[in-house]
């Protein structure tokens, strides 16, 4: 996430309509977004941090394409050059960013040890592999003070659940009678701890995939995309709402952050839906709601799906696709729900004079789409992520010349490497201390600790382990970052699920990861909820609820489809994935019509009950739960056109 004037945020309201201003925002997201509080730096100073990141992504670029290293001296490297950018950029207290231009003493020793360590480690890698476990006591030592720091860059920039986190499982190390050498062997000098997978999918998948990310934007995609969810759905019943639903889904799939999308499009969308008439608590719930869910839209999908690509072995093509149908149900439940309090409300879209029209904005503008293209092309057609990522940039950046305000210069270039970098930098101490816990998990066998554990307070009753998988996903996530989440849980909860309850491991992965992503809108720790309650001027935490409530999708589907994974496409044919698909639909249509009371009139309570359960049926593959469901949604609907008929018979004036 950039810092908030590379957000560029325009927050300008309508006449008669309070929003937060740029500032307000600020001040809300460095309040509770340790990513958002940066260092102040002007002048010179200013373009050398900026010439710094920006030298960092095109190593990394040149590394990954270019540079035949060996995993444990380019994986210890980049986190080498982590640290000294993370003890530049960020301060050491929350919301006190420091005096202009300056960078306290301890920061700058910390920066030096701490990625001094890691040079150690790449510059005598070859002798401490020929030594196996042998270190010396200087190495222990050495370890030793790498993890501190590097916990400390957490601290920072990540924030303490997760270090709580990391901490109990080195204990417990402890406790299972582990030495303190052999745990910093274990963690530090090996390809199961800190340099584990979660470093190495970060130095090569992740930190590409952000670069381009940073670069897409830059194009004015997301304008585009705003502009294209206007045309589309701008004019229909409640319109700025549905708008912020398709551009966030789009956006959020690009940013990767569903804080900062919920500030950059928010402070478009939200206002717009404001003087509609939806209130403060809702208008920035649906943008949050809208903006994390943007996580879990392929083809993109987050830093995290890179990670699932490698935990389950399967190709990155494969997931996305898998993930297609649960994705769109989330944005069908919350697009509905909108839908529904719009027409409840009776609220009105825009002018269709006010909006663009879509043939004539995809004539002039759909070549910013290009990028994305390629991308998916590259990678279904099975070449390397890296390679995808990296020409997919390249084609960007091409792009950027044939959008006149767009135009790419050679300040927008460094801008977008630099915003590429600084994304990179909380993601990457993340996977650091990720990469722990794993490694305590590798070195004392935990993992069939907690199996027997949660299989036996479940009693072997899958949905209680689901339920249990669930609760911790949503704790963890609550401000730590989604792929930080993910590798936790699917380092600890997800083999219980598979071995433990025989669970299918992409659906185990992938509820893991959905249950990560609603964090970031679940109470009482929701970011991307506060950001939008920030733009909107509205209650946090009812905000939060709100989010929460418009995202049911989210929270439902995970559970629908550890229990039958057909709905991830998984040993199902095509005539049972259509059924899957229509009834889903359906079910979706009860399900958010009961949340909201309303579908074509009004619900009272019990009717509302009712079609909330006939939608879950709907939404439960099987041919039982289906008849039900439509008996129930289909004699409700049917009821309430009806009786909307009578009302309108018995409402005209006698002859």
């Amino acid at each position: 996430m950039t810092d908030m004037e590379n957000k560029n945020i325009n927050v300008s309201a309508p006449e008669d309509i309070e929003v937060g201003t740029a500032a307000d925002v600020e001040a809300i997201m460095k309040k509770y977004d340790r990513e958002s509080n940066t260092r102040i730096y002007s002048g010179v100073p200013k373009q050398i941090i900026r010439y710094s990141l920006a030298a960092f992504s095109i190593f990394m670029v040149v590394m990954n394409l270019f540079i035949n290293w060996e995993e444990r001296i380019r994986r210890p490297l980049f986190i080498a050059l982590v640290l000294l950018l993370v003890f530049a950029v960020f301060p050491a207290k929350k919301g006190k960013p420091g005096k202009t231009n300056t960078i306290p003493w301890y920061d700058i020793i910390l920066a030096i040890v701490g990625s001094g360590c890691f040079f150690y480690y790449v510059f005598n890698a070859e002798d401490i592999i020929k030594r196996a476990t042998r270190i010396t006591q200087l190495e222990v030592i050495l370890g030793v003070i790498g993890i501190l720091v590097l916990v400390e860059a957490c601290r920072r920039v990540v924030g303490i659940p997760i270090l709580c986190v990391a901490g109990a499982f080195i204990v417990y190390a402890f406790y299972a009678g582990k030495s303190l050498k052999t745990i910093i062997f274990n963690l530090f000098y090996t390809t199961t701890g800190v340099i584990g997978t979660p470093i190495e999918v970060c130095s090569t998948y992740i930190v590409l995939f952000i670069l381009f990310g940073a670069f897409l934007e830059a194009t004015g995609i997301s304008e585009f995309f705003i502009k294209m969810a206007n045309s589309i759905a701008g004019s229909s019943t409640g319109g700025p709402a549905k708008v912020a639903v398709i551009s966030s889904a789009l956006c959020g799939m690009v940013s990767g952050s569903s804080v900062a999308n919920t500030v950059t499009t928010g402070s478009i969308t939200i206002p717009l839906m404001k003087k509609t008439g939806y209130k403060g608590e809702f208008a920035g719930a649906v943008e949050a709601a809208a903006s994390t869910g943007g996580q879990i839209m392929p083809p993109i999908m987050g830093a995290a799906a890179f990670i699932m690509a490698e935990m389950v072995n399967k190709p990155y093509s494969s997931i996305a696709v898998r993930a297609i149908l649960p994705a769109i149900l989330y944005f069908t439940g919350i697009f509905l729900m909108v839908h529904f309090e719009a027409k409840k409300l009776g609220l009105k879209g825009l002018s269709k004079d006010d909006l663009p029209k879509f043939g004539r904005l995809f004539l002039t503008q759909g070549f910013l789409l290009i990028p994305l293209v390629v991308l998916v092309y590259m990678i279904m057609s099975g070449k390397t992520m890296s390679r995808s990522a990296v020409l997919a940039t390249a084609v960007a950046i091409v792009i950027s010349f044939f959008n006149k305000e767009k135009k790419m210069t050679i300040g927008s270039f460094v801008t977008a490497l630099e915003n590429g970098a600084r994304n990179t930098l909380s993601v990457a101490v993340a996977c650091g201390i990720a990469g722990i816990i794993a490694g305590v998990v590798t070195m004392t066998g935990l993992g069939q600790v907690l199996i027997t554990a949660i299989v036996s307070i479940a009693g072997g009753r899958v949905i209680i382990a689901l339920f249990l998988t669930m609760i911790a996903c949503i704790l963890l996530g609550m401000g730590v970052p989604t792929t930080a989440n993910y590798i936790i849980m699917a380092t600890t909860c997800a083999p219980i699920l598979i071995r433990g309850m025989n669970i299918e491991p992409l659906a185990a992965h992938m509820f893991v990861f959905y249950f990560g992503i609603v964090a970031d809108i679940t109470p009482p720790v929701a970011l991307a909820a506060y950001a939008g309650s920030a733009i909107a001027k509205s209650n946090p935490m009812k905000t939060g609820v709100n989010a929460s409530r418009l995202a049911i999708a989210a929270f439902i589907v995970p559970y629908i489809f550890a229990l039958d994974p057909s709905m991830l496409f998984i040993n199902t044919d095509l005539p049972d994935v259509l059924l899957i698909c229509v009834t889903s639909f359906i079910g979706m249509v009860g399900l958010a019509g009961g949340l909201e009371g309303f579908i074509f009139r009004r619900m009272n309570m019990p009717i509302r009950l009712l079609i909330i359960l006939g939608g879950l049926c709907l939404i439960i593959p099987g041919v039982v739960t289906d008849v039900v469901g439509v008996a129930i949604v289909g004699g409700i609907i049917a009821l309430q056109i009806i009786l909307n008929k009578k009302e309108k018979a018995n409402a005209k004036p006698a002859l």
